[in-house]
């Protein structure tokens, strides 16, 4: 059963890293959302937002994972979210998607409503850390797109409710590695985990399957 898992996860990311590389666009976009994502994409002047290749790259992670539950931390203004939400309606899953600051969170509410989202993806405002303990369940996916310094923690809080077979993702692992060493050493090392870094874009996203 084990290396059925391992397998599966290895043909996933086969897959998924070279769709990622097909920069043709996706007729799944209806003009509303893509709308919606070039609003936020032309708003973000703090370059909070995920790129749009990052985007791609988790709605085919989410929907080739079939997840069913998919937690965010780090909406922002909801551009990320989205993309998340696209790969939830085809697997039949949610999105929970926390956001600290007050601002962005009622922005990442407005952007999912305005793009058709708010059946897939809840925004939640508040600190992640006291957030999601109260969430119920366990976490098919997880992204992780917050406070660099802190991934570590948040991984640490996440990963005993990630489903086996769940694959935990955080962004900006290359341009900020520095920022985040010991988490990094930690998903590269971790027992119950096979990890690989890919770059739709120049940030860098960590792809950790859990095995076991």
């Amino acid at each position: 059963m084990r290396l059925l898992r391992v397998v599966s996860a290895l043909l996933l990311l086969s897959v998924v890293f070279a769709v990622a590389q097909d920069v043709r666009p996706s007729a799944a976009l209806t003009p509303r959302v893509e709308k919606v994502l070039r609003t936020i994409k032309a708003a973000d002047t703090g370059q909070l937002a995920v790129s749009e290749e990052d985007g791609r790259f988790l709605r085919v992670l989410v929907a080739a994972r079939s997840a069913k539950t998919v937690l965010e931390i780090g909406a922002a203004s909801g551009y990320s979210g989205i993309w998340l939400g696209l790969g939830a309606r085809e697997s039949g899953g949610r999105v929970v998607a926390v956001e600290y600051d007050t601002r962005r969170a009622k922005e990442a509410a407005s952007n999912i409503r305005a793009a058709g989202m708010d059946d897939v993806v809840q925004v939640v405002h508040g600190d992640a850390f006291a957030v999601i303990p109260r969430l119920p369940g366990t976490f098919d996916f997880v992204f992780l797109d917050a406070w660099k310094p802190d991934y570590k923690k948040f991984f640490d809080m996440v990963f005993p409710r990630l489903t086996p077979g769940g694959v935990f993702v955080a962004h900006n692992v290359v341009n900020k590695r520095d920022e985040m060493q010991p988490f990094l050493g930690t998903i590269l090392r971790h027992p119950s985990l096979f990890t690989t870094v890919v770059s739709p874009s120049h940030e860098g996203m960590s792809v950790s399957y859990k095995t076991k």
